[in-house]
């Protein structure tokens, strides 16, 4: 591998892993403004509570990330039915779900070289590049983190903190 490639690839990895970090900052700044009785509101009987879009993007991660280059992503344990099911019985309990996904995928992350980007992986018998992997999932917690924000900010209310540069803060 080239200097260059060396060099691109290990921006690649470095930008991706700030990336997840940034969009876990986010959501983690928007659940602590939040009860955990308000974690399990949804909005109606097809929608999704905060801790059950915790608990989907915990057990994706960890499926997705766990033995990452050498068995499929989504992996036989997961129970997907199970994930939109809310069986939580303290805030400390899904804390401890949300971190153990992250977990698994920054130290998933931080095994990778740039030589891994253009290695083949699996997911529901589907080959797909590293890089592309990576990309398709900071889209898709980007989405639920999205949902995660909107739904805290809903029940927040009037004690909600903005995440970014506040209404006509911008000069």
């Amino acid at each position: 591998m080239s200097d260059i490639h060396e060099e691109l690839g290990r921006a690649v990895l470095q930008s991706a892993e700030e990336m997840f970090r940034a969009q876990k900052r986010l959501a983690d700044s928007a659940i602590r403004q939040i009860t955990f009785e308000q974690m399990r509101i949804a909005p109606d009987a097809e929608s999704n509570s905060v801790a059950v879009i915790m608990k989907h993007l915990s057990n994706a991660m960890r499926s997705r990330w766990t033995d990452f280059l050498t068995t499929d992503g989504e992996k036989p344990w997961r129970d997907r039915d199970e994930e939109f099911t809310d069986r939580y019985q303290s805030r400390v309990e899904v804390e401890h779900d949300w971190e153990s996904g992250w977990d698994t995928l920054f130290a998933s992350l931080a095994k990778l070289g740039p030589v891994d980007l253009t290695a083949s992986v699996t997911i529901r018998d589907e080959p797909e590049t590293v890089i592309g992997t990576i990309h398709r999932q900071l889209s898709h917690y980007g989405y639920h983190i999205g949902q995660i924000i909107i739904l805290c900010r809903t029940l927040a209310g009037d004690n909600w903190s903005t995440l970014t540069v506040p209404r006509s803060k911008t000069k």
